[in-house]
């Protein structure tokens, strides 16, 4: 599910080619959060920020910030390993 009416495509080619369509970042502008972003826009990743406490409740998140790459949902510490590696 995504946030808001519109669906961002973002495109990024990481080095094992593979390309990355949809990402959503779930957050809620915390410090973590904040650093997520941070990491995100310094590896000009592009992205979708979602702030809808609904949603998340929806996705059944229990934390934030999350971070959704096509289908896979990754929290924080999987998010910046998964950030380092590109």
């Amino acid at each position: 599910m995504f946030c808001g009416s519109e669906e961002v495509e973002g495109r990024l080619n990481i080095k094992e080619e593979l390309i990355i369509s949809k990402i959503i970042l779930f957050s809620n502008d915390c410090a973590k959060c904040k650093i997520l972003k941070t990491k995100l826009d310094q590896k000009q990743i592009t992205y979708e920020e979602c702030n809808d406490i609904d949603i998340m409740i929806k996705n059944g998140f229990l934390s934030i910030p999350m971070l959704q790459v096509d289908e896979e949902i990754m929290n924080y510490l999987n998010a910046v390993n998964w950030i380092k590696e590109i």
